[in-house]
């Protein structure tokens, strides 16, 4: 269809993509000065009933969930040809199948995303509505006051749960349907979200769906992933639903306690920066200022740049807040510096971990360096996130110094950071400029 200048109030800007039933555009709302996605009906679907109600009840489903999980449909008509649409939530970030193009995920960032989804469909169950056609461009991305969201969207074939007995059209996308699917009359419920949520996962780990009937364990596909995140993934894709979890909620649960997950503290191998760089590793992209290098936790939470002769070495495995007084667990971290094997080292280095038990007022222990002079703590801040630094200086009549930092922000997101310089200049207010935490 050729492109539209205005849909209702709303100005078309471009094209966003289009599907068999619909075509979403991106408009500029100049009302209320914010961008939307807006879907329209095919001009050769508009006049059949059904899909046209299929159409309609998708936006009454979004709109009655009304989650901040889910895609947010604001306002729905009809166009001057009698094309129903519906103005709903822009998602910046792109779909789940633009990073798949990609091969598979960090397992960390596959787990988290997982688990949101999960937790978006639960909401859509607790609503009374099963989805039945989870895939990766159903999977939205935006960011939120700093904070990356996962936006469930597309409930062209959502119904009742209570209806579920009686449905008796095959509907759904093969390489994520459950087997029941495929049965007309099968008797649905909210296990056959599940397994898509768990194909979803297998993909995401592996970089590639489970093929059915002959589906090997993440780990065979992926080094890293943990025997009890196998057991998880392969729980839900049970071909027999009584095998599968009960609800989407419990799959998340499982994913989110994994070994996998719970990263221990900074430990573990050190990993000569230089190598890895040179290897496509290591160094990841943003804001990054001339002559600095930027690195990346493991599971791509938190990054940070330094003087690149800072960056030799990398520890990315997490950190434990129990080191600051925080309750004890793994938490997402990295630790950068010159020589991080010697602990007796006065190299330059960085320590950087986030999590969200970080609030103000913060109750946390930070080090004390008995050999140093503490200077005046002073505020300061990284984008959104703000506190205090505590600056020691002269340690052992040296120019080394160490500055402690503890951030707080919004949604209960906070970060810790230990700089350990060796001259005398300060570079902290540099450093956090470049600090990055997706989500902690």
């Amino acid at each position: 269809m050729p492109a539209p200048t205005t849909i209702g109030r709303y100005r078309v800007t471009g094209r966003l993509g289009s599907g068999a039933f619909a075509t979403v555009w991106l408009a500029e709302d100049d009302v209320l000065e914010s961008q939307v996605a807006i879907k329209v009906l095919a001009d050769n679907w508009a006049h059949h009933p059904d899909v046209r109600a299929r159409f309609e009840q998708e936006a009454q489903v979004l709109r009655r969930a009304d989650s901040e999980r889910l895609v947010r449909v604001h306002d729905f008509g009809e166009l001057p040809d009698g094309r129903p649409y519906q103005v709903m939530t822009y998602a910046a970030g792109g779909t789940l199948a633009d990073r798949l193009a990609g091969g598979p995920m960090p397992i960390g960032a596959a787990l988290r995303t997982a688990s949101d989804i999960a937790r978006a469909v639960t909401v859509l169950h607790d609503s009374g509505v099963l989805h039945r056609d989870l895939k990766p461009s159903n999977v939205l991305f935006d960011t939120v006051r700093g904070d990356e969201r996962v936006l469930v969207a597309d409930l062209g074939l959502a119904k009742e749960i209570a209806q579920a007995s009686g449905f008796t059209v095959v509907a759904g996308t093969p390489g994520y349907m459950a087997p029941e699917q495929s049965l007309p009359g099968g008797g649905l419920d909210v296990r056959v979200d599940v397994h898509a949520i768990g194909a979803l996962t297998y993909e995401m780990l592996t970089g590639k769906p489970p093929r059915p009937g002959a589906v090997a364990a993440p780990s065979k596909l992926r080094p890293g992933v943990s025997r009890q995140i196998d057991r998880a993934v392969l729980r839900a894709l049970d071909p027999d639903r009584n095998r599968r979890w009960p609800t989407a909620a419990a799959f998340a649960e499982a994913l989110s306690t994994s070994p996998s997950r719970r990263l221990a503290r900074v430990a573990g191998a050190v990993v000569c920066l230089a190598a890895l760089a040179a290897a496509g590793g290591a160094a990841v992209p943003g804001g990054t200022p001339p002559g600095w290098t930027r690195v990346g936790s493991a599971d791509g939470v938190v990054s940070v740049a330094v003087p690149s002769s800072w960056s030799r070495q990398l520890r990315d495995g997490g950190w434990d807040p129990a080191s600051i007084g925080l309750p004890a667990g793994g938490q997402p971290g990295l630790q950068v510096g010159a020589d991080l094997i010697d602990p007796a080292a006065a190299s330059p280095a960085v320590l950087a971990g986030a999590g969200r038990w970080i609030r103000e007022p913060v109750d946390a222990t930070l080090p004390v360096h008995g050999s140093c002079t503490r200077q005046p703590d002073r505020r300061v801040s990284a984008g959104e996130l703000s506190g205090s630094a505590r600056r020691w200086t002269g340690c052992a009549g040296t120019a080394l110094s160490y500055t402690e930092v503890l951030l707080t922000g919004p949604g209960g997101r906070g970060v810790y950071l230990q700089i350990r310089q060796d001259d005398e200049a300060d570079r902290t207010d540099d450093i956090l400029r470049t600090l990055r935490v997706t989500r902690s």
